[in-house]
């Protein structure tokens, strides 16, 4: 019997008596320099690694055995079934034989893909070694300094930008370890008192954070936590601001953006620490941050932290990996993008994001009477008026720093101008592109998602879908219903599966109840695979206040338009990659049919591969959910304990081959 899962909650105080204690010697002192100038995992020596070979390879062999074996006994039964027959029977036993041909090809393919997703057999049958102390931070695909490009910021400033490069880590240059929580981490502050503060030790800041005065990076640091200010201490808060963007699109509040304008969906340039996003939930608006990564003084970081939805992502040499028309708002509150540069190619990226009728805000020094009497400055803000005007943009207010474009709704204004950009040719207009350069022509004009947001069901109703926008996509309506009432069922059973394994460490007499799971208990959750992006829909069905990151593999159906059509967010992502987020972000990652999905493509990479990753932006304490066949779960089961995940197999229903894992990461440190 597996040792009791944690409890996976806690008040607001202190949880150094829950926090289990990693051994010292999975700490290795004597970390070598990498090539990129920090600490890496001690390697093996070349006689183990020897040795790890031939455990492999024994490992490989007596699969093969063994299917041999079934293979040779089945052949013998399926031939006496027809020996000494007549030409009937033998065509009855013919047909027979080729049925289990057909089984005997898939009982060989079944035992080598466990013995793939076991991690070749022996060869990685010890549990995971923790990373070094220097990986806490550790995000593949960004780590690498040389990665580097100066970016030059409208106040004249230098800021340091990282492209993403992923090309190290299918080299095999990212680490293949646990990485560690800081010394000092603690559980996260609930949802939702983590709105207005923090532990200052869970994320990494530096000193010039704390003086940052402007709207959205004002913090107070405490001995022991960090708070954001309400807007009942600031004169030109959060709340003054919101509603002044109401005013400039004609609306009396921020109350009224969902209702009178159907903007549901918005991404914020640069966030800040999110907390336009943390203002704008409780208006049930929905808010993406995406911003660059940073070594310290994260706002991707912070804003996850605080329980807001965040995303590494910048505006440099590629699309970001959303679909075109999906976002109903775009925001860049002195964001440090240069909108006037390379041909005005940030500003079509911004285009295609947004769907028709939707709203680019922009705030900016640079807007300001008085830093207009530049010359240079005079220069910037005419190109940028200039572009938004190629781009059939309505200039809707200005007021002090803040402009409010629309885009146009009507697409005769494109074949009405005598300049670029021209619009993409079919060719070369992908509507949820990978990481794909910027495109510098206008998106989205051929498909039969341009639709103004005023014409879209508002919030909540937009969760539906009806026929007619479900015929969009190309989804019958008995598949989609057939979905939502599959995955209504699926949450309520996972929430009675989940509280007795949080309260397992209760002693209970026979016959109570179990108790219900906190209801705050989860926040941040991403899932895997997201499909019509049903477990979100039945989250939040069911009343729980979290929200859903949405990741639709690469190699699965891209449902991500439809996704964001229902008023959700998502991200198209390769699982075989580094996902672009900071270590311990999410409370809950569920993955619903992943696992056969890999197998499907010849497993690209190993399970234990995807499991560190997962492991890495899991919470400490946090749940992994995954659904799958019963021989994928026992594989991965065995991966789980790799990585010292609490794991416990449970059975969904009787008459299907379907299992579900759960699995909670420990709390592991070293002391």
């Amino acid at each position: 019997m597996s040792r009791p899962l944690y409890r996976g909650f806690s008040g607001i105080g202190g949880n150094k008596d829950r926090c289990a204690a990693a051994d010292d010697d999975r700490y290795d002192p004597k970390q070598e320099p990498s090539e990129n100038g920090i600490g890496s995992p001690a390697t093996a020596t070349a006689s183990r690694a020897r040795k790890r070979h031939l455990a492999a390879a024994a490992a490989r062999i007596a699969l093969l055995v063994l299917a041999t074996a079934a293979l040779a006994a089945s052949a013998a039964w399926a031939g006496s079934l027809y020996a000494g027959r007549g030409a009937t029977a033998a065509t009855a036993a013919a047909s027979a034989r080729r049925g289990y041909r057909r089984l005997q090809e898939q009982l060989v393919a079944d035992l080598l893909d466990i013995g793939e997703l076991a991690g070749a057999g022996g060869a990685r049958a010890r549990e995971a070694e923790a990373c070094a102390p220097e990986y806490e931070n550790y995000v593949p695909c960004y780590y690498n300094g040389s990665d580097a490009i100066d970016v030059t910021d409208l106040g004249g400033g230098v800021v340091i930008s990282y492209e993403r490069q992923c090309a190290a880590a299918r080299e095999g240059r990212v680490v293949a370890c646990l990485v560690p929580p800081p010394r000092a981490y603690r559980t996260p502050v609930r949802w939702p008192s983590c709105r207005e503060f923090i532990w200052k030790d869970n994320v990494r800041i530096s000193g010039h954070e704390f003086s940052s005065g402007s709207l959205f990076k004002r913090m107070m640091v405490e001995e022991d936590q960090i708070s954001f200010p309400s807007d009942a201490h600031m004169s030109d808060g959060v709340e003054d601001y919101a509603h002044q963007i109401a005013e400039m699109i004609g609306l009396r509040n921020e109350f009224n953006f969902n209702e009178l304008v159907a903007v549901r969906t918005v991404l914020d340039i640069e966030c800040g620490f999110g907390t336009l996003g943390s203002h704008l939930f409780a208006r049930n608006l929905l808010t993406m941050c995406i911003a660059n990564y940073e070594a310290s003084g994260s706002q991707v970081q912070i804003t996850l932290e605080r329980g807001i939805p965040a995303l590494i992502g910048s505006f440099g040499t590629k699309q970001l990996p959303y679909p075109y028309l999906s976002f109903d708002m775009v925001h860049c509150a002195k964001c440090n993008v240069d909108w006037d540069k390379n041909d005005g190619v940030f500003l079509v990226e911004v285009d295609r994001l947004l769907r028709p009728g939707g709203y680019f805000v922009w705030t900016s020094n640079l807007n300001t009477h008085r830093a207009l009497r530049d010359k240079e400055n005079q220069k910037k803000w005419t190109t940028i008026r200039d572009l938004a005007n190629n781009l059939c943009w309505e200039m809707l207010s200005q007021q002090d720093e803040t402009i409010v474009w629309k885009k146009t709704n009507k697409k005769d204004c494109y074949s009405s101008r005598k300049s670029e950009p021209v619009l993409c040719a079919k060719s070369h207009d992908p509507e949820s592109p990978y990481y794909q350069p910027l495109n510098p022509c206008i998106a989205g004009t051929r498909s039969r998602r341009w639709i103004p947001i005023e014409h879209r069901t508002t919030w909540p109703s937009q969760a539906r879908l009806n026929s007619t926008e479900l015929d969009i996509h190309g989804v019958h309506s008995e598949v989609f219903a057939e979905d939502t009432s599959n995955w209504d069922s699926m949450v309520r059973n996972y929430w009675s599966l989940l509280s007795p394994l949080i309260f397992s460490d209760h002693p209970k007499r026979p016959g109570d109840e179990d108790p219900q799971p906190p209801f705050n208990m989860l926040r941040n959750v991403l899932d895997m695979n997201a499909h019509f992006g049903g477990f979100n829909a039945a989250l939040l069905k069911s009343g729980k206040s979290v929200w859903v990151m949405n990741v639709v593999p690469t190699n699965a159906p891209d449902n991500l338009p439809l996704i964001f059509d229902r008023g959700f967010i998502g991200v198209q992502h390769d699982w075989c990659e580094a996902f672009p987020t900071y270590p311990r972000t999410y409370d809950m990652v569920h993955a619903d049919g992943l696992l056969s999905l890999e197998k499907r493509q010849k497993h690209r990479c190993s399970t234990l591969d995807i499991f560190l990753e997962v492991d890495r932006i899991l919470r400490p304490e946090g749940w992994i959910m995954i659904r799958d066949t019963a021989p994928l779960i026992e594989a991965a089961r065995s991966v789980a304990a790799q990585l010292r995940w609490d794991a416990r197999i449970l059975d969904l229903d009787i008459a299907s081959d379907e299992k579900l894992l759960v699995c909670q990461k420990p709390f592991l440190r070293k002391q």
